[in-house]
């Protein structure tokens, strides 16, 4: 044990010398952050590169996941985690004059993804790494993230993410891995009349550097690796301009060329945001497949193994241009017949769908691609083309069909649908929860699924225990090790042996204390903010989530507002259980309604604090710059998780299986995985609401909004003092455009709802004052969690889609 501590000891003295410079005087909180960081980087390393040799050395298949997010939070105490060594690390620090969890303070969440869908590759990284399949994760190392959300006034107000700013000691840069990358030029034809080719010319060339970050399995050999790109321009610097005195000029081109990877999710409102948008997608697409074929060709002289040795997985529609850009590589560079091509392309693809909002099925207007990528734009009509006829021989008395299942559809200005590129070009198609798997093939992709059924999957989404019970909840962690042993954070139906503890007393009441402490640190931390606490005997009711109209944080004010009216008019006062109600998230900088929605928090909020009844009974919080180690915070401490979305609308969700996992009740509607979770947690411990997808479907067309103002009187109350300036008496008209939006549209059905929601909410009160039951519910959601690992979901991948073996190092 001496030993052992000691040679920590050494390896972070040694990296605080040796590497950074500094003594233990001179040493800033950073540095030794850093120290910590390069020791443990030393287990990783020899791991990771042994991981690397074994899948070279089997010429193992391997599976490529292709995210334009990576939402991968704090990495020290995960990674610290995985290699087994969190007590030797917390014996150890105390040699550079702080503590663990001081150091731990002083990493920076990766601005490398926004929600759901860069949280869920992060998961994935960790399970593929953890069940020992060979992957590689790739994206876009953006150098400011989304943005950083400051509340000024109750107003998002955004600023760049600098997370970079210090450097990030986990990453490795490859400056030996260069690619080109092509934009803009001309196509010209080469060749004969029987053999001619295409040649790209007169282009604009941007570098794509890779950034490698290990990503070890949990107390396993296999250490992955996530590559991210990096835009550097062809041209650092124009000498002639800077002797002429053109400064600005001498660096336009490296400035221009590496705007690429500056921002996640530029606004697009702009033909340029657009242009660059679709040059992030490509440019990171384009990277990728080269570096794939470069690793692929090391043992294979031709393209015919290809298939068997490589699956590429497209989280999203916004790698879909990969498609196409494999297709020119094989066809103008290796010249490979159209077909070969084509069977080779359809072979390696698959697509996962996360959404069925329009917005979010890219289309790019055909003439952005044909300024922007010419000879992509060529292939694509040509696999558009072959792919109609093939709808026209199956379906020859159907002419309509042509227009619904056309990647490019449309009159004059013609638009790209790149969500049925992916689906033409992919092998396989999957959904991310039941629900949303049959909407896909009955509704938004249902003449594709009529074309070819078996194309069609689901994999319900997962997450980690590792990160979400283990490192999120560790007094909960401890509570389920102790009772049940630890094979639950590699097996999570092992949860399952919790069941007959929801009605053991003694471990109620040790669960309920470890949910206390959860509130308990929860409030320290928002205090030290400048944030309201939390009491430890309210119901702490939470809604932490990307702000869109169809997650419905406004349902949750308007219920507020109503608790609000009740408790100040006293006729209900005290049949209102102590609440209080938390959100966190960020609405895109051109989401205005979102932004508006985000100020009424803020106004309510400041309304309720100021009346001396209602404050007793009632408090609102709204925690900026929502993110993962806020989340991790978050999720433990919370009693009710909000997924209230509109039914249809929500592909799976995430955050419903973390809450349940750390014990939460849900209230929500039958939407995304919220059908699994209540199938799996019991109808009687979910707190159900709303109408369904089918019946929102068929509503649609007739429905009249103003009717359910016209009929509840406490709907019509709380949207009058919403229109009439209640919570905005110093601008009376502020909020009226959401008021407007829900009496004269209301897209996603929150007027239908309400009344369900309210009822629900008054259960939920209901059921909170009963604790030994709530308790009793809330072991029976953790010991029912186990289906929602992302374990479990990437082994369906690697059963049903990829063909993928683990390769154990």
């Amino acid at each position: 044990m001496a030993r052992d501590i000691k040679i920590f000891h050494e390896s972070l003295l040694d990296h605080l010398v040796y590497s950074l410079g500094k003594d233990v005087y001179s040493a800033t909180a950073r540095d030794k952050y850093t120290a910590v960081v390069l020791s443990v980087r030393e287990h990783l390393i020899e791991k990771w590169l042994c991981t690397q040799q074994h899948h070279y050395t089997m010429d193992a298949k391997r599976v490529y996941y292709l995210s334009l997010e990576f939402l991968l939070g704090r990495l020290l105490r995960s990674y610290v985690m995985n290699l087994g060594l969190p007590a030797d690390y917390s014996r150890s620090v105390d040699v550079l004059g702080q503590t663990y969890e001081e150091i731990v303070e002083h990493e920076w969440d990766a601005g490398l993804g926004n929600g759901g869908l860069g949280r869920l590759a992060a998961c994935f990284l960790d399970s593929l790494a953890t069940l020992q399949y060979p992957a590689f994760g790739y994206g876009i190392r953006y150098e400011y993230g989304i943005f950083t959300q400051k509340i000024r006034e109750g107003h998002q107000v955004e600023s760049p993410e600098n997370w970079l700013r210090y450097g990030n000691p986990w990453e490795f840069p490859r400056p030996e891995l260069l690619y080109p990358v092509r934009f803009y030029g001309r196509v010209n034809m080469v060749g004969g009349s029987s053999r001619f080719r295409m040649e790209w010319v007169d282009t604009d060339e941007v570098m794509a550097m890779a950034y490698d970050y290990p990503v070890p399995g949990y107390h396993v050999e296999t250490v992955n690796t996530l590559r991210l790109w990096s835009a550097r321009s062809s041209r650092d610097f124009n000498l002639s301009y800077f002797n002429s005195g053109d400064y600005l000029k001498a660096v336009e081109d490296k400035t221009n060329s590496e705007t690429i990877s500056k921002v996640l999710y530029p606004d697009d409102q702009t033909l340029a945001g657009k242009e660059l948008r679709l040059k992030q997608q490509y440019f990171f697409v384009s990277a990728t497949i080269r570096d794939i074929l470069r690793r692929y060709r090391k043992f294979h002289g031709d393209y015919s193994e290809l298939p068997g040795k490589v699956a590429i997985q497209l989280n999203d529609t916004h790698p879909s241009i990969a498609i196409p850009e494999l297709m020119r590589i094989l066809i103008d560079e290796e010249s490979l017949g159209w077909d070969e091509a084509w069977d080779v392309t359809t072979r390696i693809f698959a697509y996962t769908n996360h959404t069925v909002l329009p917005e979010a099925l890219e289309s790019w207007s055909e003439g952005l691609i044909a300024y922007l990528l010419p000879r992509h734009l060529q292939i694509i009509q040509e696999i558009d083309r072959r792919f109609l006829i093939q709808v026209s021989h199956r379906f020859p008395n159907e002419p309509d069909r042509r227009d619904r299942m056309a990647v490019i559809t449309g009159q004059g200005d013609r638009r790209v649908n790149m969500a049925r590129l992916a689906i033409v070009g992919s092998h396989t198609v999957n959904g991310v929860s039941h629900l949303h798997t049959d909407i896909l093939k009955q509704r938004v992709f249902g003449d594709f699924c009529d074309l070819s059924t078996e194309k069609f999957q689901n994999v319900t989404n997962g997450i980690t225990p590792r990160r979400w019970l283990l490192e999120a909840n560790p007094g909960l962690a401890e509570l389920v090790t102790e009772a049940i042993g630890d094979r639950w954070l590699t097996d999570t139906e092992e949860l399952r042996r919790l069941e007959p503890l929801a009605g053991d007393a003694s471990f109620r009441e040790r669960f309920q204390e470890t949910k206390r402490e959860n509130k308990t640190a929860l409030s320290g931390q928002l205090e030290k903010t400048g944030l309201m606490p939390v009491p430890a005997d309210t119901l702490l009711d939470c809604q932490i989530k990307r702000f869109h109209e169809y997650k419905r944080q406004l349902l949750n004010v308007l219920h507020v507002i109503t608790l609000y009216n009740r408790i100040r008019e006293g006729s209900r006062a005290e049949a209102v259980t102590p609440r209080t109600v938390l959100f966190g998230g960020k609405a895109a900088p051109g989401y205005y309604l979102c932004k508006l929605i985000i100020k009424l928090i803020h106004n309510v909020r400041d309304v309720i604090n100021a009346h001396p009844l209602v404050r007793e009974h009632l408090r609102v919080i709204f925690v900026p710059n929502y993110g993962v180690t806020l989340a991790q915070s978050i999720i433990p401490a919370a009693d009710l998780s909000e997924q209230i979305s509109t039914a249809g609308f929500e592909a799976s969700g995430t955050g419903n299986m973390k809450f349940t996992m750390n014990g939460a009740l849900t209230i929500g509607t039958l939407d995304g995985a919220n059908v699994e979770i209540r199938r799996e947690v019991g109808e009687d411990n979910f707190f159900l609401f709303g109408h369904t997808a089918r019946e929102i479907n068929s509503l649609g067309p007739t429905y009249n909004p103003r009717s359910y103002y016209e009929e509840n009187r406490e709907l019509r109350q709380a949207l009058d003092q919403i229109a009439e300036g209640h919570f905005s008496p110093e601008d009376p008209g502020l909020f009226y455009p959401l008021v407007n939006s829900l009496l004269s549209g209301d897209h996603y059905f929150v007027m239908a709802d309400f009344a369900s929601y309210v009822a629900a909410q008054d259960e939920v009160g209901r059921a909170y004052r009963d604790r030994e039951k709530w308790v009793r519910t809330a072991v029976l959601n953790v010991a029912r969690s186990g289906m929602f690992s992302s374990d479990r979901a990437i082994r369906e991948y690697a059963q049903k889609i990829w063909n993928l073996a683990p390769q154990p190092v």
